[in-house]
């Protein structure tokens, strides 16, 4: 039976944000995308996922999806195999972020899903990807499936995020760091602390992508995804 991954979204993404490497990759994995909106915890998160999991799996995580991956690997680092994190990092919220995130949390309480888009897309992709109105209609239209209620406890988890790093050291799997090379969110430099700190990782910067690499650059992170998970 071929082994199962499971792909995380990251923040106010649904499965859409996997399309291409779900396409790609379901032939020789069986794919699981996981629920990230019904908790306001990474812990919590984690634990529901395992929860649904099969007991061994190859496990990808996003941004958001990155941190519940290093949680899940917290919690259970006999159950994963492999391991992949997209445009993402181990280090907690910073106090600007987090203040930035409350005024995020407004907004979604007041309805105003618009203007969250509006004020995130700049820093979401390429600076070549920004008029892309297909994408960025494909981004809002994340947004807007998982609603506000979910986004709110999405930020409210991701605010209180436990710095990963210590965790990276032991990780000794195959281990896929993978970051758009124009990524302003979790750039470059922190893809390369974490492949630095982990013995087992490969590190691939994308080109020509921002911090939404499996859209922007949807074939070239799926090529790098079918190489880590025939690793080893």
């Amino acid at each position: 039976m071929a082994e199962t991954l499971i792909l995380i979204p990251g923040l106010a993404c649904t499965a859409h944000l996997f399309d291409a490497q779900i396409a790609a990759l379901s032939g020789i994995r069986n794919v699981i995308v996981a629920d990230h909106t019904r908790d306001d915890s990474i812990p919590a998160i984690a634990s529901r996922l395992l929860m649904d999991a099969p007991e061994n799996f190859a496990l990808a995580g996003l941004s958001m999806g990155g941190y519940v991956a290093l949680e899940v690997l917290r919690q259970a680092p006999e159950r994963v195999r492999r391991l992949a994190l997209l445009d993402t990092s181990a280090r907690p919220d910073t106090p600007e972020a987090s203040r930035d995130r409350e005024r995020l949390i407004a907004l979604a309480q007041a309805g105003r899903l618009e203007d969250i888009h509006s004020k995130l897309w700049p820093r979401l992709v390429h600076p070549k990807r920004q008029a892309d109105r297909i994408l960025q209609d494909a981004v809002f239209g994340m947004l807007q499936e998982t609603g506000a209620d979910a986004y709110v406890r999405q930020q409210r988890a991701i605010m209180g995020r436990a710095d990963s790093r210590p965790l990276l050291p032991g990780i000794e799997i195959p281990t896929l760091i993978l970051v758009g090379e124009g990524d302003l969110i979790t750039p470059p430099e922190i893809a390369h602390e974490m492949a630095d700190m982990i013995e087992w990782a490969s590190l691939a910067v994308i080109p020509e992508s921002g911090h939404l690499s499996t859209l922007e650059q949807p074939e070239r992170v799926a090529q790098a995804m079918r190489l880590w998970l025939e690793e080893g």
